[in-house]
């Protein structure tokens, strides 16, 4: 008897309508749909009246269904795999099953369609040519930490997942790491409440501390490291310490200590900014003030 063949089918990250034509076919004539959540996928199938069976395969029973998807191939049936939204096995359940199907000498198919992380890329003015996709940010402070420091020294466009309840505290750490590297925040991509927010993490973690609260889908693109750090990154390295309350020397040494930046640039940044003039502090064989 001839096998069945699994798809793995991208469906839309927010609008509905963002679907190719060939998941649709895929979704409407294989015999059952594996489904991360079966209520969210029989959404998108009621929108193209489509009628397939589905089941449930999410991160907690994927070990357990793994065999009857396999039973289902054996005997000749197609199967779809789908997560709530985009690719699944990247970042969503599935790759545990696609393991045991290939394993098995089973054909394993991919019917590509959105993703998230290449649309945050795509309009996120960052280079594109070479980027590192993450996954979701840790959640405990020293691993955020350790993972902001390696985001700082890589060169390439970084893009990671963070979740709505998490997402203050995960900027906290990286406006110390990063300082004023730039990064584009997308909440709700492709969805009615589409939200990007640019700046620094202290200017994007400002204006959420605002609201009362943030829900929605969030991917965040960070630029890469670069040798030379742009005027305009000084500039907000100041501007986020004077909106701490620090000024003067006190500002200087904490741009130094936090960002990497020299004393006296950031302090010349500071009498520029504030139009108070050089007055302070000796100025050392190179023209920088020392503190």
């Amino acid at each position: 008897m001839t096998r069945g063949v699994l798809y793995v089918v991208a469906t839309p990250i927010g609008n509905l309508e963002d679907i190719t034509i060939r998941a649709l076919d895929v979704l409407q004539r294989v015999h059952v749909i594996a489904c991360e959540d079966t209520r969210t996928t029989r959404v998108l199938l009621r929108k193209w009246d489509i009628n397939t069976r589905t089941m449930s395969l999410h991160r907690f029973s994927e070990a357990r269904k793994a065999d009857k998807i396999m039973d289902l191939l054996n005997s000749g049936l197609d199967v779809a795999l789908v997560s709530d939204a985009g690719t699944p096995a990247v970042s969503d359940p599935g790759s545990r099953v696609v393991r045991v199907v290939l394993d098995a000498g089973i054909t394993v198919t991919p019917i590509p369609g959105p993703s998230s992380v290449v649309a945050a890329v795509s309009v996120s003015g960052m280079d594109g040519s070479a980027f590192v996709y993450h996954g979701f940010a840790p959640k405990k402070d020293e691993e955020r930490r350790q993972f902001f420091e390696r985001i700082q020294a890589d060169t390439r466009t970084s893009v990671f997942f963070e979740t709505a309840v998490r997402i203050r505290s995960c900027l906290r750490i990286a406006a110390d790491v990063l300082a004023a590297r730039r990064m584009v925040l997308f909440r709700e991509l492709t969805k009615i409440h589409e939200e990007t927010l640019i700046g620094a993490a202290a200017e994007v973690l400002s204006e959420l501390e605002r609201r009362p609260s943030v829900k929605g889908e969030i991917v965040i693109v960070v630029e890469g490291a670069t040798d030379r750090r742009p005027a305009s990154d000084l500039t907000n390295v100041v501007k986020t310490l004077m909106g701490e309350g620090l000024s003067g020397k006190r500002l200087a040494a904490a741009a130094h200590e936090r960002f990497g930046l020299k004393k006296g640039d950031a302090y010349r940044r500071f009498l520029e900014l504030t139009g108070k003039g050089a007055s302070e502090g000796p100025a050392d064989d190179r023209g920088n003030r020392e503190f």
